[in-house]
């Protein structure tokens, strides 16, 4: 407001005006310099004088910056009735606020330095009370480069500028950080007065100014200009002309922690372009363009700012070695999780979270350390401690937190909860130039979220159901997504913190009225690599609202109110497998060949060959159900015709289960899975690929043999209770599978009590051999061919299986407070005998291994196996999904999988024994007697499986000829998948984890009583 260019049609027209005209009267004239001089010259390196004489107009402008930037007479009705109506047109077009550039300086009275002026005052009422009158939502915001006493001014009561800039403060967070001394900061804030509750400070480290030393003292001006300005070149004006990443050096730590400091002081932070990537200057251009060069958005021609010839940019771009575009750039910084610009998103996403930041009070602490600058943030129910090293070296500090005893002090970012506070001194370690912010909440508070209850959240949007995807609503989601998903069955990370989630990609489906969303979410944990999920969603209203509601009321993430110009209609966001047209829309997707478009990438459909015969009627006849078993994926079955696999955690790379699946179908023909009829990808705009899902024919069968298995369980333990067990056998022998084989213990009567359901295994052992035999056939596709065994990759694959037994007995070990009973006595047992699992493991180490490594499986159990009633169908090769997709592709022995088979016998019988799944008629009281036959039973289908496997699988010349090498990797391996499942159970059912323990148990005990 205060001032134009010399250029503007104003100034051309009060030059030329007469004097004492109305045109003449926009600027302020004079015919000598005398007048105003107790006004100060802002501008000393470029200004002799706030005077200039117009040669046009025979007469002195008054100006208090540069010459060619004259001011306006605020003296003027006609100047304040203009002035008013550019502000009405912008804020008309939309513009949602101003910053009133030289607030101060808009009226000149002789005998003052004409500075805050109370007609400035005045005139900023007006127009506050014209711009409320006419606007909602606008606001106003103060460049008055003052002391707090007087920059505080300008707020009135509440009804001129609804913002201000702190400018005093800015200089002493850098005096405070290179003196390493708090004093400066405290003692600046000490002397801000109270402001009105509807207003607030704007904070900043740079702008589009130089560093501005106007409001320090000389002898701080003088520290200044030692500390960060050596070179006079640095300096214009009173100030530094250097951005905020070339003042600190590139030093990260310094500029992370006055990035802390700026988001957590009272106040709204302001960042300058630029600062978020540590973007560098040019002190060698002129006056202040050294910090106003262009954006660097990419490594391309003009760092993406502008496809004009370099020569004709405003400004140079920054072409300085350790400032180089080619390296700070927006593009790349984006690809980099880890870079300063990723850093600056989770700060601001952090600081959005808490409402103390924005509008807490300011309580400073005082430790005896004064290199150390503590304070409470409090708003309502919210208590955050910052705690900031500003010392180079490590620094340590007693806290007074006992106002706050008996509190929990909970890092934020990592989510780590710290001892509680009581009435000592709450001592502090912290690195150098280090910062923790912490949210002082009540012991407990961020226990295990597994029994927490989810509260149903309300959310209202304007327009579109999917504006929830941004703004406020988005904020809620992703804060409440970390409860949501502890309740779905497909989410693997239930034992480890979540230090936050992300919608990475929101994509609608634009098509057959479906409303519905792909989304991609990345979740943080406080250890541990990221983890991708697909979660798509549905909106839905009115009776199929209610409808979901009473079904499936954990499938219901938020209820949500959309407000639209013929009123609001209310509705729930839930899980779009439960929504008949979504699941349409991706067959439709598949069939049609159909991309969509999201912002970082595309959800790319192809079909296969047998498409064409899967598909026999329409896709709007098709009926949908979305299967309800446990699983770690969504499957959709339309019909009888097809099935998809939704895959809810993804990664990017090359999916096993596509990959095998089309092996399988169009290479080898192998005709015991189903064939792929087509897939859906994520594809990233860098090229790289995430499975979404996977479209098979469907295979009409009775179901899994995991539940044909239950069935024969079933059967087997009512004949079984009738008998004696001790009378019939005694005590069990103690021997592997391979050494049952051998001593061929296997009784003639075995079938009497088990029924058909041996010969069934027989079948199983073939299919699986001839699975393996098909997957080593092919001798010119390097991803499939077989390799030989090597003493190297012995090692190796006993230092991995000894780092995974490791990591999960690690979390048996933190997770044995949450357990109870024979659960406890169990884990503690298996704690106990970890040096043996280690030597079991080590026994891969003891002779060179005759075998072939070949592609397996991955994942093999009862549950990938589909029975027909007469045959067995082998599907699911996605592998283990807890395991990284690279390391599923790896080749390993087929022993692998068979020992996965082995294990899941073990888990059938046992499951049926102690009840899950609502499968077992036992009662209680017959548990002991019939556990012994458990273990019977699981030994002679195991036999009976490993027997018919190995009878066909021999001669394909990939296992070992030797029984003590086969028997060496079958313990191996069965263990390593016993303790696979401890640490799934631990993260996904809690209540099946006694199933693993007694099966590490008893492979130990074979052991024993083999040695």
């Amino acid at each position: 407001l205060n001032h134009t260019s010399d250029q503007h049609s104003w100034f051309q027209r009060a030059r030329r005006a007469r004097p004492g005209s109305i045109a003449r009267d926009f600027y302020v004239w004079n015919n000598n310099t005398e007048k105003y001089k107790e006004a100060r010259i802002i501008f000393k390196d470029f200004e002799t004088s706030n005077w200039t004489r117009d040669p046009v107009a025979s007469a002195y402008y008054w100006h208090r910056f540069y010459y060619h930037q004259p001011d306006l007479n605020f003296e003027s009705p006609e100047v304040v009735k203009s002035l008013r109506s550019v502000v009405k047109f912008w804020m008309g077009i939309g513009v949602d606020g101003m910053r009133l550039d030289a607030v101060p300086y808009l009226y000149e009275r002789e005998g003052t330095n004409c500075e805050n002026l109370p007609e400035t005052h005045q005139f900023l009422k007006d127009l506050r009370r014209q711009i409320d009158e006419r606007f909602r939502n606008r606001m106003l915001l103060a460049e008055a480069n003052q002391w707090p006493e007087d920059a505080v001014a300008y707020f009135g009561n509440g009804d001129e500028c609804h913002m201000a800039f702190h400018f005093p403060v800015m200089p002493r967070m850098f005096m405070a950080l290179r003196m390493e001394n708090r004093f400066p900061i405290i003692d600046i804030l000490a002397q801000t007065p109270v402001i009105p509750e509807n207003c607030q400070w704007a904070l900043f480290l740079r702008n589009h100014d130089e560093l501005t030393l106007e409001m320090v003292t000389d002898e701080e001006r003088d520290y200044m200009y030692r500390a960060y300005a050596h070179d006079p070149q640095m300096r214009v004006n009173l100030g530094i002309r250097r951005r905020l990443a070339s003042l600190l050096g590139k030093n990260w730590n310094e500029i992370e922690l006055m990035n802390a400091l700026l988001f957590s002081l009272p106040g709204t932070p302001v960042i300058y372009y630029g600062d978020e990537i540590g973007m560098g200057d040019n002190i060698y251009l002129g006056d202040r363009n050294s910090v106003r060069t262009p954006m660097q958005w990419s490594s391309d021609r003009n760092a993406g700012f502008s496809r004009a010839s370099p020569h004709r940019l405003y400004l140079p771009i920054v072409i300085d070695p350790d400032s180089h575009y080619e390296a700070f750039n927006v593009e790349a910084q984006q690809n980099n999780p880890h870079s300063m610009l990723w850093w600056m998103k989770r700060l601001i996403a952090m600081r959005k979270r808490y409402k103390a930041f924005g509008r807490g009070t300011l309580e400073f602490l005082y430790p005896d350390n004064h290199h150390v600058l503590a304070f409470i943030r409090r708003y309502q129910s919210e208590v955050i401690l910052v705690v900031a090293n500003l010392s180079r070296f490590v620094q340590y500090a007693g806290l007074d937190l006992s106002a706050f005893k008996g509190t929990s002090p909970v890092e934020l970012f990592g989510r780590t909860e710290f001892p509680p506070t009581g009435d000592s001194p709450y001592f502090v370690t912290l690195g150098p130039h280090s910062f923790y912010w912490f949210a002082l909440t009540a012991v407990g508070s961020v226990a295990d979220r597994q029994g927490a209850q989810r509260a149903p959240l309300q959310i209202a949007v304007n327009g579109n159901w999917t504006n929830v995807f941004s703004g406020k609503g988005r904020a809620v989601l992703e804060e409440s997504l970390p409860v949501y998903l502890q309740t779905r069955r497909w989410f693997g990370g239930k034992t480890r913190q979540i230090k936050g989630t992300t919608f990475n990609e929101v994509v609608p489906i634009p098509w057959n009225s479906t409303e519905a969303c792909i989304i991609e979410i990345q979740i943080e944990y406080t250890e541990e690599e990221p983890e991708l999920y697909v979660l798509p969603l549905s909106f839905a209203s009115g009776e199929r609202a209610d409808q979901i509601r009473e079904a499936s009321p954990g499938a219901v993430l938020a209820q949500v109110t959309v407000r639209q110009n013929d009123g609001e209609k209310s509705g729930v966001i839930y899980d779009a497998v439960l929504d008949k047209d979504f699941c349409k829309s991706l067959v439709e997707m598949i069939v049609k060949r159909r991309h969509l478009r999201g912002s970082f990438g595309d959800f790319v459909a192809s079909p296969t060959r047998v498409m064409r015969d899967a598909l026999n009627t329409s896709i709007a006849n098709l009926d949908v159900v979305s299967t309800r078993l446990e699983q770690s994926n969504s499957s959709i079955v339309f019909g009888d015709q097809l099935i998809l696999k939704l895959f809810r955690r993804v990664e990017r790379g090359v999916n096993p289960d596509i990959e095998m699946g089309y092996f399988l179908t169009e290479r080898v023909g192998f005709p015991h899975v189903p064939p792929v009829a087509g897939t859906i990808e994520y594809r990233t705009k860098r090229g790289e690929s995430a499975a979404v899902g996977l479209l098979h024919k469907y295979v009409p069968n009775e179901g899994d043999a995991w539940r044909h298995t239950l069935d024969a369980l079933s059967q087997y333990f009512d004949r079984a209770v009738t008998k004696s067990f001790n009378e019939l056998f005694g005590p069990l022998p103690a021997m592997t599978f391979v050494e049952l084989l051998q001593s061929n213990t296997v009784p003639s009567f075995a079938g009497e009590l088990v029924g058909p359901f041996l010969e069934n295994v027989k079948l199983l052992g073939q299919r699986t051999a001839e699975l393996h035999i098909a997957l080593a056939s092919d001798y010119d596709n390097p991803d499939f061919v077989p390799e030989p065994f090597s003493l190297l990759y012995q090692r190796s694959l006993y230092q991995t299986m000894r780092n995974h037994s490791g990591q999960m007995l690690q979390l048996l070990r933190r997770n044995l407070k949450t357990l109870r009973g024979a659960v406890l006595d169990e884990a503690l047992k298996v704690l106990d005998r970890q040096s043996e699992i280690m030597n079991l493991f080590r026994s891969v180490l003891l002779r060179k291994i005759s075998a072939k490594r070949t592609r397996n499986h991955g994942d093999f159990h009862l549950g990938q196996v589909l029975y027909t009633g007469k045959d067995y169908v082998i599907i699911d090769f996605e592998g283990e999904p807890a395991r990284p997709l690279t390391e599923r592709r790896i080749k390993r022995t087929p022993i692998r999988d068979v020992a996965g088979m082995l294990r899941s016998f073990h888990y059938a019988a046992y499951t049926s024994l102690f009840g899950h799944l609502g499968s077992s008629m036992v009662r209680p009281e017959d548990l002991a007697a019939l556990e012994p036959w458990a273990r019977l039973w699981n030994e002679w289908i195991s036999s009976t499986f490993l027997k018919s496997y190995l009878d066909h699988a021999m001669p394909a010349g990939f296992l070992p000829a030797a029984r003590e090498e086969l028997n060496i990797l079958l313990n191996i391996y069965l263990l390593e998948k016993a303790l696979y499942e401890l640490g799934y159970e631990l993260n996904n059912r809690p209540d099946w984890l006694r199933i693993p323990l007694i099966g590490i148990l008893q492979l130990l005990q074979t052991r024993e009583a083999a040695a």
